[in-house]
This record gives structure tokens, C-alpha cells and sequence, in this order.
């Protein structure tokens, strides 16, 4: 049957059973007995059978699909967390469909609107906002939707973060500690609630102490805007002995502008901490202390929630979590009384 599209039936006919007992072997979650298990899958290896994974949508009403929406693949903490998203939806059952957007209101609306259209059981949207409107146009959809590592102030949807605020707080603490006085803040994009909790935090900390932001730039979390932030922060003699950068991925490209064309040494003349702790951040040609986001954690939490939705849709709860994230001291921070 080589040169012929298998089919179902044709599984059924060669393991001896029901066309549904097929079925209900190759759906996960759905109850089959080992016998009748152990035949189909023969007949499937033998056979070489695919199953058609939109004729059992139509059937089920269930694609196994989640849609995930993503604005910053280029950020190394991202594709960490696709592969551990992936990884994770995949023991359950289901396949993640990537979509890319800009952080805009029209683009996100048209990728969400595409998102629909596959039928998918559910959305994380990662890095980017959602009106009031887009949630509602998703609810009434009766798709679930999760926002990862993005809040939402009228908490209209379920989101999972890293408690931003305590992170910023945490990086203003250490630098404090330090003895730095002269601080500043390169800012991530001024829309997304990632940027606005650090920089909220990182303020309350140093406000404790009767201290306030000498320079503060944006980098938008876009690397080129990053190292333009750095230089301005920099053109003169009157600059921060300490920075608080709101991602790592700026954090390399302000310690890169810093090093070579700046002529500064990171920790000795600039201290420099950083947000996310992405693999980068440990290399010795960085050493980057930073606020490490507890991927593992909130990647749980995420399919926790949109299992619960997608299998308990008539309960409408939407869950607010925020995990402590932790301070990983490297060699990019150092005291004041040792710069010279």
C-alpha cells in the first residue's frame, strides 16, 4: 500500500478492530486498552500511517493546536522558552504554531485574527500586549488565552510573569549595596508591562534610600536602540558609575558599545546588571550579573492554565501569577571604592 494514502479503515482492517477503537488509540487522552493499543500501533508501523490531523478536528472539535505569538525572537530568552513550551504542550498532547508580530495594536490584531482561523485550542501570546477588544473577540471565540512574561491591567486575561517589580527592586538593592549613587536606567519598550513593573521596582528601591535615576535612556529592547542609549548615556564625563539594563540582550549590546568604542571597563569603570538571564549572560566575555526569569516555573504555570481552560471552558477564571525571580551575581557589578 506503499503508493496508496493509508487511511484509518485501513489501520482498523489490518489490526482487527473498530475504525473508533483506531481513534481512540491515536487520540491522546482518550482510553484504549493495552491489547487493542499495542495492535493498532502495530498496524500503524506497518502500514505507515499518518493520521489526518484536520479530518480529526472536524470530528473532535479539538485541532491539539496552541498558537503561540511572539514580537522578539532575536532576544535569547524567547527561543529558550519555545523549546521548553514546546517540549512541555508536546507530553500533553499538543503542537505549538508560531506566529511572529510587532508590538502594534493592528499588526497583533491581524495575527490573532490568522491565529482563528487554524482552529487552534488555545493562544499564548508572549512579548506582546492585547486590547480589550482583541481578549474579547478570542473569548467569544471560545479560545483560551494566556499572556507569558506580558500583564494586563484591567486582568482581563490570565497572564504569567516573573514578578517584574520585585526583579527591578532587587537590581536597585544590589547596586545600593554597592555603593553606587550615580545610577542609570536603560528602559525596554515604554508599552510592554515587563518594562514598566522593573522600572517601578528599580525606583521604589532606590527611593528608599533617597536616591533617583541620574540618566535614563530607552533601548526598546532592540539591540541597535540599546547602543544608541549607551552612547548618549556615555558622551560626556558627567555618566553613571552603575546602569540597570531592563534585558540581557540590551545589557550585551550597552557592554559591547562600553568595551570598543567607549573605552570604559565593565565592572572597574561601569557597573552593569542586566534582566533575564539568558545562556549569554555566563560566557566569560560577559560575566553578566542579572535578575534571572524563572522560565522553567512559568512555562508550568502557562500550560497548567490553558489545560484548565481548554478542558474546563464553562469555568471562566482567569489567574494572575507572578514568580519571584532571582539575582545572579556575576563580574559585571563591583563596588564603587574598587573603580577607579
Amino acid at each position: 500500500m506503499a503508493s496508496e494514502k493509508v487511511t484509518s479503515m485501513d489501520v482498523a482492517k489490518k489490526a482487527g478492530v473498530s475504525q473508533s477503537a483506531v481513534s481512540r488509540v491515536l487520540t491522546p487522552g482518550a482510553s484504549a486498552s493495552k491489547k487493542t493499543a499495542a495492535k493498532v500501533i502495530s498496524a500503524v508501523n506497518e502500514l505507515g500511517y499518518r493520521p489526518n490531523i484536520i479530518a480529526r478536528t472536524l470530528i473532535t472539535g479539538k485541532s491539539r493546536i496552541i498558537g503561540l505569538v511572539v514580537a522578539y525572537l532575536n532576544n535569547r530568552f524567547y527561543p529558550k522558552v519555545l523549546e521548553k513550551l514546546s517540549n512541555k504542550l508536546q507530553k500533553e498532547g499538543y503542537q505549538v504554531l508560531i506566529f511572529i508580530a510587532q508590538n502594534t495594536d493592528d499588526d497583533i490584531s491581524n495575527v490573532i485574527e490568522g491565529i482563528l482561523e487554524y482552529q487552534v485550542d488555545a493562544i499564548v501570546a508572549a512579548s506582546v500586549g492585547m486590547s480589550s477588544d482583541l481578549a474579547a473577540r478570542c473569548q467569544a471565540s471560545g479560545v483560551p488565552i494566556v499572556l507569558f512574561n506580558r500583564g494586563q491591567t484591567n486582568s482581563a486575561l490570565s497572564s504569567v510573569t516573573s514578578d517584574n517589580f520585585k526583579g527591578g527592586w532587587k537590581a536597585a538593592k544590589h547596586l545600593l549595596e554597592l555603593g553606587h549613587k550615580k545610577i542609570g536606567y536603560i528602559a525596554g519598550w515604554e508599552g510592554a508591562s515587563t518594562q514598566l513593573d522593573r522600572e517601578s521596582g528599580f525606583v521604589a528601591a532606590l527611593k528608599e534610600k533617597k536616591i533617583t535615576i541620574t540618566h535614563r535612556e530607552v533601548g526598546n529592547f532592540v539591540r541597535n536602540e540599546a547602543q544608541d542609549a549607551a552612547r548618549r548615556m556615555f558622551s560626556n564625563q558627567n555618566h553613571p558609575t552603575a546602569v540597570f539594563v531592563a534585558s540581557d540582550h540590551m545589557a550585551f549590546a550597552v557592554i559591547d558599545v562600553l568595551r570598543s568604542e567607549l573605552g570604559f571597563r565593565v565592572p572597574e569603570d561601569i557597573s552593569l546588571i542586566g534582566f533575564d538571564d539568558v545562556s549569554l549572560a555566563s560566557y566569560s566575555a560577559y560575566n553578566l550579573t542579572t535578575i534571572k526569569q524563572p522560565i522553567t516555573q512559568m512555562v508550568e504555570s502557562t500550560v497548567n492554565i490553558l489545560l484548565d481552560q481548554i478542558n474546563h471552558p464553562q469555568v471562566q477564571k482567569n489567574q494572575i501569577i507572578k514568580i519571584d525571580p532571582t539575582l545572579i551575581k556575576r563580574n559585571s557589578t563591583s563596588s564603587v571604592k574598587d573603580s577607579k
